[in-house]
């Protein structure tokens, strides 16, 4: 029962720890002001794909690997660098940004 208890309180602390990495959607718009050449003013694709409507999730991994140097496909060149000047919070922010569209 003990462990239990003590499972469910560090459960309890992950989520809110994960709960404060939610992004700022009107800073992720001010952030988003460099994306709009590729992605679009509203995130509709361009020379890049579509962002509006994805899944939060979904585009802080993609950032993440792209400033981590991960191959993503043919664009990787163009992004790589794009994502390396992203902190955390800007990824978050822009993530939560193009969620909303």
């Amino acid at each position: 029962m003990k462990n239990t208890m003590i499972a469910l309180a560090v459960a309890g602390l992950m989520t809110l720890g994960t709960t404060s990495q939610a992004g700022d959607i009107t800073a992720g718009k001010s952030a988003y002001s460099t994306c709009v050449g590729c992605h679009g003013a509203n995130g509709e694709g361009g020379v890049g794909p579509k962002l509006a409507g994805q899944p939060a999730a979904d585009i802080v991994q993609k950032l993440n690997d792209y400033k981590a140097g991960k191959q993503m496909g043919p664009m990787t060149s163009m992004m790589a660098p794009m994502a390396t000047g992203l902190s955390d919070s800007d990824i978050a922010n822009i993530a939560a940004y193009t969620s909303s569209l």
